[in-house]
């Protein structure tokens, strides 16, 4: 049955069906909406699973701050099932209708609230722990943990089961179309012929209203208790506890390391250092420059070339603050929360720039394989979509990763053997059991890298084979050459990375200096050359820069 057919506003009945829009005025990018959306869902799942996996393993983490947030995740996992699979079929089926019991089972799920009551009981425990730490443990058992889950279960059951039988015992007299990808209480509220404003208002601040006032009074006295330490530093600890829940046995610190044989505070290697970031900044913000005043350079190859340079600064900027600290000021030391951001930033902006190439690929084969249709498959729309695709997939599928790992144990050497953090390199580490950790790393490896670089492999098989079927010599070597740029960022990306890993897996043996060297040669040799090749091989980006010299040089004269 098609949206647009309106039921007669005098059927004053209990419906049989509903009809979900997905999002307003985006249903012809529903297929494109996915991709995030479904990214989104396999990280939730991944990630929260994980978490419970390891905290129902691992020995060490069977303790009150671990069994609440496995707590949370599961409420997670009940929220995300209960609403992403219909969103989805929406999205890829057209699949718009549900029935009406579905529905007020959806909304029993959703308004349960069970979120909000574990975190007013990681409240209470946040509270115990700071302004009664001696009495912690006894407070704080595993069967008072157990009954606190059980009695926020049966308080969100009992408070919202007589929900759906108030709204099934209601008439509908508008129309039965629901303006969301979920049955949201308050959308299908708005479809009853009742008044039920107040009822509504009196279950949202009696539910919502009581768990917020006991969370702020909870913080306030944990505020009060804050304000009352003498030192600073105790200050920023309690603080600190408040903000994020990482296993007592972490370190604080990690030690990064230079090249080894060379002196920290080495000058001769901080310069050629400091010329290669520059030459990077100069090299992608002048190719971001050019492709946004210059109108000509408005096509889906330059588009995707400015995602380039976007991921190459990304992940450049990524590992200067640490380099350059080693190098110039002998400052090794980096906090553990600062490492795991690195190494998200360093492996989400990686899987980037991954995406962004097996893009440049399909640019190529449309181009050469299909010339007469590639104004009408590489719009302006399509690309912005790619590009958040993209994106969205290097930070959702990293994310899991940072999240793992932040939960590990840390009781070995704290002494990394790069400049910068990246994740095999903590994971060696780690003291407790890894395979997780290191199973997931392996599994996002092979879901961004090594997709793309089968993509990529089957996009140049089909090009040589379109090249190859030109007869003229003349517009093959034409056609091939359209390709060379593109074939040399890939080269310049993909051979540090492979050599990086054979390295980290079978070259345990090597020197230090190897792993070391081509780590940075992964991290600084792509964004520094990706510039340098396109400007070189690409004829309107090099026409654009010397006109530019050309131009300065006039004005200098005169």
């Amino acid at each position: 049955m098609p949206l647009n057919v309106k039921l007669s506003a005098s059927n004053s009945t209990t419906p049989s069906m509903f009809f979900l829009t997905g999002i307003p005025g985006l249903e012809d990018m529903h297929p494109w909406i996915s991709i995030p959306f479904s990214t989104v869902f396999t990280v939730a799942l991944l990630g929260n699973s994980t978490l419970l996996y390891v905290t129902k393993m691992e020995p060490a983490l069977h303790k009150p701050m671990f069994y609440f947030p496995s707590m949370l995740a599961v409420i997670d996992l009940v929220l995300s099932l209960t609403t992403t699979p219909k969103m989805l079929s929406i999205f890829w089926f057209n699949t718009q209708e549900i029935t009406f019991s579905t529905c007020l089972v959806q909304i029993f799920f959703l308004r349960s609230l069970l979120e909000l009551v574990e975190l007013l009981a990681m409240a209470f425990k946040k509270y115990v722990a700071i302004c009664n730490p001696l009495s912690y443990s006894s407070i704080l058992t595993t069967s008072l943990v157990v009954k606190n889950g059980l009695l926020a279960l049966a308080r969100a059951a009992g408070l919202m089961l007589p929900l759906p039988f108030l709204l099934s015992c209601l008439l509908y007299c508008c129309s039965h179309i629901i303006s969301h990808c979920y049955c949201k209480h308050v959308a299908v509220v708005e479809l009853t012929c009742a008044n039920t404003r107040f009822s509504n208002i009196t279950m949202v601040l009696f539910i919502v209203g009581l768990d917020l006032l006991f969370v702020r009074l909870s913080y306030l006295r944990i505020l009060r208790i804050m304000l009352s330490l003498a030192l600073k530093e105790d200050r920023l600890k309690v603080f600190g506890t408040c903000l994020s829940h990482r296993t007592g046995s972490s370190p604080l610190t990690f030690i990064l390391t230079g090249i080894p044989g060379l002196p920290m505070s080495s000058y001769w290697m901080a310069l050629p250092l400091c010329c290669l970031y520059l030459l990077m900044l100069l090299g992608n913000c002048t190719l971001l420059w050019m492709i946004k005043t210059d109108r000509s350079l408005h096509t889906p190859m330059y588009y995707f070339l400015s995602m380039l340079a976007v991921a190459d600064l990304g992940l450049s900027l990524s590992t200067l603050p640490t380099m350059l600290a080693i190098f110039w000021f002998e400052s090794t030391s980096l906090r553990f929360e600062a490492c795991i951001v690195q190494m998200y930033f360093i492996h989400s902006f990686s899987a980037i720039e991954s995406g962004v190439l097996v893009a440049m690929a399909f640019d190529r084969f449309v181009a050469i394989c299909y010339p007469l249709r590639y104004a009408s498959v590489l719009m302006t729309s399509l690309i912005m979509k790619a590009g958040g695709a993209i994106f969205m997939r290097g930070i959702c599928v990293v994310l899991p990763v940072a999240i793992l790992i932040k939960k590990m144990p840390f009781c070995r050497s704290h002494v990394l053997s790069h400049s910068f953090c990246l994740h095999q390199d903590m994971l060696r580490l780690v003291c407790g059991d890894v395979r997780v950790n290191s199973l997931y790393g392996l599994t996002a490896v092979i879901l961004t890298k090594g997709l793309d670089s089968l993509a990529i492999l089957l996009s140049y098989i089909m090009i040589i084979r379109a090249i190859l079927n030109i007869v003229s010599q003349e517009a093959r070597a034409k056609a091939f050459s359209t390709c060379i740029s593109h074939l040399c960022a890939v080269l310049i990306f993909y051979i540090p990375l492979i050599g990086l890993s054979i390295i980290h897996r079978f070259g345990k043996h090597l020197p230090t200096l190897t792993h070391t060297l081509l780590a940075d040669a992964y991290l600084l040799v792509p964004p520094v050359l990706n510039p340098l090749v396109y400007s070189w091989k690409t004829k309107h980006i090099r026409r654009r820069i010397l006109v530019l010299l050309c131009r300065r040089g006039t004005q200098q004269q005169v």
